[in-house]
């Protein structure tokens, strides 16, 4: 009978998790329809195609530093409505935390369970 080892085998559902949460990132002012604030707009495009990238390479072969810019990328989508000014208002701001705050959190979640330098 085999044994299935969750600390150790490979889950993919992590780094389909980071492209579907790119692919909200980057359409996210269109979805909320506020994509007056032309720095944001291109903030959300780049980074969340960034992390869509980041997470399909992933997806073909774990390295570590793949998960290291995947989580920063989501620091960077989680703090960007305080750096860019529309942090105050809008629920794009809310689609940008919680967003950012998941990706990083898949990403840790990723690191500790391939614990091993690959």
């Amino acid at each position: 009978m085999a044994s299935l080892n969750l600390r150790t085998s490979r889950r993919e559902w992590n780094d389909w998790a980071g492209i579907i949460f790119g692919i909200a990132i980057a359409l996210a002012p269109w979805i909320v329809e506020e994509v007056s604030n032309s720095p944001a707009v291109i903030n959300a495009a780049i980074a969340g195609l960034i992390i869509m990238v980041l997470a399909e390479a992933d997806l073909v072969n774990f390295r570590r530093w793949l998960e290291v810019c995947q989580f920063a990328g989501g620091i960077w989508v989680a703090v960007s409505p305080f750096i860019f000014g529309y942090g105050g208002s809008g629920s794009l701001r809310f689609w940008h935390i919680i967003t950012g705050l998941a990706v990083a959190g898949v990403s840790i979640f990723e690191l500790r369970q391939n614990g091993k330098v690959t």
